[in-house]
């Protein structure tokens, strides 16, 4: 092996001092906020639709018990008011046969009477139920 290498030139490469940079005073940082605010914020605003909850299953729990009321007072006036219908029908089934008992009988030729005249105006009771 040769002892001979190649040699680059050496160049003295004096490191050059690069200017400092200049100090400047920094504020200091500010101070973390408080998470207070924000915690109170949340639990009001949980607090409340909480609240808000409890209102509306309270009303609505009243409004079914009103509604199961008003349908049982309705079942029973229903029930009344067919009874009463029952009542009626049967009453005027046996109307003929009570009138009969109580010694009616029924009118030959019917009579009304008009408050415009001041006599009697004898008219067929079909007749009238036919005109307007």
């Amino acid at each position: 092996m040769s002892m001979s290498r190649a040699t680059a030139p050496l160049t003295s490469a004096a490191p050059v001092a690069a200017p400092r940079p200049r100090l400047q005073l920094v504020r200091t940082p500010d101070q973390a906020r408080s998470r207070g605010p924000f915690i109170v914020l949340c639990m009001s605003i949980l607090g409340g639709a909480l609240l808000c909850g409890l209102l509306l299953s309270t009303t609505m729990v009243s409004g079914s018990f009103e509604m199961r009321t008003l349908q049982r007072e309705l079942g029973a006036v229903a029930q009344d008011t067919q009874d009463l219908q029952m009542d009626v029908d049967s009453a005027s089934a046996s109307l003929h046969e009570r009138a009969t008992a109580l010694g009616m009988v029924p009118a030959e030729d019917p009579v009304m009477v008009t408050l415009s005249g001041s006599a009697p105006a004898a008219q067929d009771l079909e007749g009238a139920s036919e005109s307007p």
